[in-house]
């Protein structure tokens, strides 16, 4: 049975990488206890708390901890009528956390999520992998069969291209779950008694062309690069469908990433997701996703971006263009879904306008 590491063995000092550079969003309707844990490897960052649900309860932060709290009245205020592109009454309300930033990298988790334990016995410190992850370039348009040929002791097989061993930047880091694994509703009824026992020490680049399912809990990416594509939709309160936030941001992001030549790695790091939500409740929440998903990633699959969209901005508002056009047959949440995604980014650059420079596409237009 695999078990969380105790406050002991994570209590060993780090030498915090990117301290300036970084930001820890937690989205949170409870007192954040689970930051105890994470002392040693959070503390010298800087926290932004993103509270759902009621904003006149008082959310308890552990003393030592340097942050700031948004809840709704917060966001309401900052974003006027834009607020309504924001859940509420879900986590994907963190991305407003995200937008908010001013740091160039993001560092997301959830608060059920404790430091996990490698097979030596060792705490794990995700957000120094994901750091090491972000930091080294991703391969998409190969597949390296040793995986990350950019980790300690692993490089390019015989027969991998030396044209592509430059690499491309990493945008995305995905990082996976012990214990409690991320499953739907039907496959949490069927198999209640599951974990996730095995720890893989791989990390691996995904490949341009493949979608991937992206978990929220566990994940962190470059902001200059694609964080203005990492919006997680509308869920929630007042919402036909729920806990599809982050799979639809990373369909979103993928597509993007393909199309500039931008990276997303996933495999290490792990942590300890300790607490497995209710599948009935889950299942209210997810049971229109899961039909319309059979319709959502074949329209990604086939998405084309114009070459003339050669910013994740520009990618963004074609992609809800899109979404507009071939989505709202499944259902009209889809167009306003749409319609959210592009007051999205007019919020985003209201809160973050572009600086001298910063015209400067973000990746090469496939």
């Amino acid at each position: 049975m695999v078990e969380p590491a105790t406050a002991t063995q994570t209590a060993a000092p780090v030498m915090p990488q990117l301290k300036d550079e970084l930001d820890i969003v937690i989205p949170t309707i409870r007192n954040l206890d689970f930051l105890e844990m994470w002392r040693p490897f959070f503390q010298p960052y800087h926290l932004i708390i993103v509270q759902d649900g009621d904003p006149s309860k008082t959310i308890k932060v552990p003393p030592g901890f340097d942050y700031e709290l948004y809840n709704r009245n917060d966001i309401n205020k900052i974003l006027g009528p834009k607020a309504s592109c924001i859940s509420f009454k879900d986590s994907a309300c963190r991305c407003f956390g995200y937008m908010v930033s001013k740091k160039k990298y993001i560092f997301t988790i959830d608060d059920d999520c404790f430091v996990a334990k490698d097979p030596s016995g060792k705490a794990v410190n995700a957000l120094e992998q994901h750091i090491k992850n972000i930091l080294s370039p991703s391969t998409p348009f190969f597949f390296n069969t040793l995986y990350d040929p950019f980790r300690d002791g692993a490089d390019f097989v015989r027969g991998y291209p030396f044209s592509l061993r430059e690499g491309v930047p990493t945008a995305v880091s995905h990082g996976l779950w012990l214990n409690i694994p991320d499953y739907d509703a039907p496959t949490q009824l069927v198999k209640p008694l599951e974990r996730n026992n095995r720890f893989v020490d791989a990390v691996l680049t995904i490949p341009k062309g493949t979608l991937f399912p992206m978990c929220g809990m566990n994940l962190a990416f470059d902001r200059d690069l694609i964080g203005p594509a990492m919006y997680f939709g509308l869920m929630g309160d007042g919402q036909p469908i729920g806990r599809y936030d982050d799979m639809w941001a990373g369909w979103c992001i993928k597509v993007i990433c393909d199309h500039l030549g931008l990276g997303v790695k996933t495999g290490l790091p792990y942590i300890y997701h300790s607490k497995a939500s209710n599948p009935f409740v889950n299942l209210r929440k997810e049971y229109k996703g899961i039909f319309w998903q059979e319709e959502i990633i074949p329209f990604f699959q086939q998405v084309v971006l114009p070459k003339d969209c050669t910013t994740v901005q520009k990618c963004y508002i074609e992609l809800a263009k899109q979404v507009k056009e071939k989505l709202s047959k499944v259902d009209p949440y889809f167009d306003k879904l749409a319609d959210a995604m592009v007051t999205w980014i007019k919020a985003w650059d209201e809160l973050n306008p572009p600086t001298a420079g910063s015209s400067v596409p973000n990746g090469k237009a496939a």
